[in-house]
């Protein structure tokens, strides 16, 4: 039974959707009232029914005081690296250190092709995700006046500017599954960033945690660098078939079951339902960090 030994965190996965803008604003802010630590929004660039969700967070960043923000996760092909990273020091520095980087290697390659995009097959796309977060650091490492230089297959960085520095040390949490992407987390990442309806079973997360281990001792780094977190969705009433149903009581002790067994430590809500965030923060939230306290206890 994996304890990381991080803290709990709770959030919000929300839609940026475009047809009705302040929604998504108002949603972020419920989050914030119900006592979330977290908003994050889907990034799909390609998608004219959405808002751009850098443009959303920025606007977010500025409506919100406390929640940290991030993209659930942050489309790399469309979005440069070197770029990508000054834009999030620059938010992180606006939000008085409230951004975090979620990042993913792609998907939709059509869609991202159709918007000038460059298509990559799937361990492409890992080594293309791999350099990326190479530039990314080197950006952000700001105190560092050694020549900046990538030389890699999809991205390279020669002699560059390095700045700004965040204002803290953002976390780079990346959405994987497959064993190689598993073992970039290990190796360079700070989360894991799964979505609960896209395992088979929990016992994938005991497989993922078991490649991402060896993978950061390997890098020698220890397991617990890496923050595991999983996306969640399910519905409060009655117990049904989702994986995620019943009373906000039947919530937390699955959430903490989860915790304990398989050492997850933040779990994001995917829901657009303002009363389901403020379930998920003021009911839930708190009973499964009393839970978890308990049961690391009574270990």
């Amino acid at each position: 039974m994996p304890d990381y030994g991080h803290d709990l965190r709770f959030g919000s996965f929300l839609t940026p959707a475009g047809a009705v803008p302040e929604q998504a604003v108002d949603l972020a802010r419920v989050s914030e009232d119900a006592g979330l630590d977290l908003v994050t929004f889907q990034d799909h660039p390609y998608q004219p029914a959405f808002l751009d969700t850098w443009t959303l967070l920025s606007y977010v960043a500025a409506r919100t005081e406390r929640v940290h923000l991030s993209a659930n996760v942050a489309n790399l092909p469309l979005r440069p690296p070197a770029v990508l990273a000054r834009a999030a020091a620059s938010l992180d520095l606006l939000s008085g250190g409230r951004f975090e980087l979620g990042l993913g290697a792609g998907a939709f390659w059509e869609a991202i092709e159709a918007m000038g995009g460059r298509r990559l097959a799937p361990a492409q796309a890992v080594t293309a995700l791999d350099e990326a977060i190479d530039v990314i650091r080197g950006v952000w490492d700001a105190g560092n006046q050694d020549r900046f230089r990538v030389d890699g297959t999809y991205y390279q960085v020669n002699g560059a500017k390095r700045g700004p520095a965040p204002a803290h040390d953002i976390g780079i949490w990346l959405g994987a599954y497959k064993p190689r992407m598993l073992r970039l987390v290990g190796a360079k990442a700070d989360g894991w960033l799964p979505s609960l309806s896209y395992l088979e079973s929990l016992d994938q997360l005991d497989a993922g945690n078991a490649v991402i281990d060896e993978a950061a001792r390997a890098a020698g780094r220890e397991p617990a660098a890496v923050r595991r977190m999983l996306n969640v969705a399910g519905r409060f009433g009655a117990p049904g078939d989702q994986p995620l149903s019943g009373t906000p009581e039947q919530w937390a002790e699955r959430l903490a079951a989860i915790s304990l067994r398989h050492g997850v430590s933040t779990y994001i809500l995917m829901s657009d339902d303002p009363e389901a965030l403020r379930t998920f923060g003021r009911q839930v939230a708190p009973a499964v960090r009393e839970l978890v306290a308990a049961g690391r206890a009574g270990r």
